[in-house]
């Protein structure tokens, strides 16, 4: 891989592809450490790749340590609690984010007043093997590309009220199903995942309503459109190891979470780089 990638040339970094999409980054010796990598470098694989992940590096000792860092990478996006959000199970849960269950596809920063860029994922402590909770990512442009036209235009009629509250936001936002990439232009999806209203033990559902078809139309869209989502060829499930770090691009790929065993030591700490310049959120109603 490292022939296809000027930027790589002469470097000792051990670069490999991961299937479907993404690309992971080994530490090239023991005590090498995530700052060790250019930052530079590790935007252009994003912005290929759409994902990155480097493992066996050095990692960070604190949220302060990640959200420094971070900052490299530009304008963090800033939220009651800081830039570094904690994701741990929670005794009693307000909301799913901190419970053990599924999380359903969707985009960061739908209900926020700017759209990050990128999402910074470090692993504190992995749930450990057997355990479940892989966050999923799905490569929304490939989805596009690869479902035929009659298809795309059905989802493309379809326009999305997405209205969530919870501890740190109560927000409305209103997006179409199929929207231009703000850098490149190029078609992706802002879907946030429907999920079953008799499932009482999703911790504080979402109202979602979907307009621009009839009811059964509708109900194909949700089908086709969630098959496509979590077709092999478009999801990427990562099985979280201890010190990972996972740099994952907001603005193509959707991304959820597996259900895990309650109790398991799954950690995770994340923060959301905003674009350069930001992006204000074009969807948001309030």
């Amino acid at each position: 891989m490292t022939d296809d990638h000027d930027h790589l040339a002469g470097s000792r970094l051990d670069v490999t592809r991961i299937e479907p999409f993404g690309a992971a980054v080994r530490a090239p010796e023991p005590g090498a450490h995530v700052r060790d990598v250019p930052v530079e470098t590790l935007r252009a694989l994003v912005r290929e790749h759409r994902l990155v992940l480097l493992r066996g590096f050095d990692n960070f000792a604190g949220p302060q340590e990640l959200s420094a860092y971070c900052e490299r990478w530009g304008e963090l996006s800033v939220w009651p609690f800081g830039t570094v959000l904690e994701l741990v199970e929670q005794e009693r849960p307000a909301d799913h984010i901190f419970d053990h269950s599924y999380m359903p596809m969707h985009w960061d920063g739908m209900y926020r007043e700017q759209v990050p860029e990128f999402q910074v994922f470090q692993c504190v402590r992995a749930p450990g093997a057997g355990n479940g909770g892989e966050t999923t990512f799905s490569h929304t442009t490939a989805v596009l590309e690869h479902t035929d036209p009659a298809t795309v235009a059905q989802w493309s009629a379809v326009t999305g009220t997405y209205h969530r509250a919870m501890e740190f936001y109560d927000s409305v936002t209103v997006s179409p199903l199929v929207a231009a990439h703000p850098g490149h232009g190029a078609q992706v999806i802002r879907y946030n995942e429907p999920t079953a209203a008799e499932d009482s033990g999703f911790v504080n559902h979402p109202d979602l309503q979907f307009s621009g078809l009839p009811d059964d139309a509708l109900a194909e869209v949700h089908r086709s459109l969630r098959a496509a989502l979590y077709d092999p060829a478009h999801l990427y499930a990562h099985t979280w190891q201890t010190g990972d770090l996972v740099i994952a691009d907001n603005y193509t790929l959707l991304h959820g979470r597996n259900a895990f065993t309650s109790g398991a030591p799954r950690h995770l700490r994340r923060v959301q780089v905003l674009g350069t310049p930001p992006l204000d959120n074009p969807g948001l109603v309030r």
